[in-house]
């Protein structure tokens, strides 16, 4: 589900009324871990949080007028669902997140490349997420991008 919304507030306004306290919450989260550099948007119809072109003027290799993406969340249809690029990109920090959620939920890790889905809001590992969150910062989250996928 792609939102028009042109804020953070909006999307979460727009969102199902059972989701909108989960949305907040985890906003609320990414906000308090969110390392110095990245800025929320909207992006790609979500909450997104990038590296503005003021720190990588290169924007982002698909198109350069993008600023770098690098988080988002989204309310999908079945699913709230949260993207983190450096997971993507990063075998390390992957594993540490993969070894680490078992810890903070019995649910199966319902994981893509840089998706990760929660079908209940209640599944969600917020402390463990913020912790992912601070792990990388912007100047971190360039250099895994200029080596592992800009090329």
């Amino acid at each position: 589900m792609v939102s028009t919304a042109k804020t953070p507030e909006e999307y979460i306004k727009e969102a199902p009324e059972e989701r909108k306290g989960t949305l907040l919450k985890l906003r609320e989260v990414i906000l308090k871990n969110l390392p110095k550099g990245f800025e929320e948007r909207m992006s790609y119809g979500m909450i997104g949080y990038i590296v503005p072109h003021e720190i990588y003027p290169s924007g982002y290799h698909c198109d350069p007028k993008l600023p770098l993406p690098f988080m988002s969340f989204a309310s999908q249809k079945n699913s709230i669902n949260f993207y983190h690029m450096g997971i993507y990109a990063n075998k390390e920090l992957y594993n540490w997140f993969a070894s680490e959620y078992p810890k903070y939920s019995k649910k199966k890790l319902d994981m893509g490349k840089s998706c990760i889905r929660f079908k209940k809001a209640e599944d969600i590992p917020f402390q463990l997420i913020g912790e992912l969150i601070s792990k990388i910062t912007v100047q971190n989250w360039i250099n895994t991008y200029e080596i592992t996928i800009k090329k």
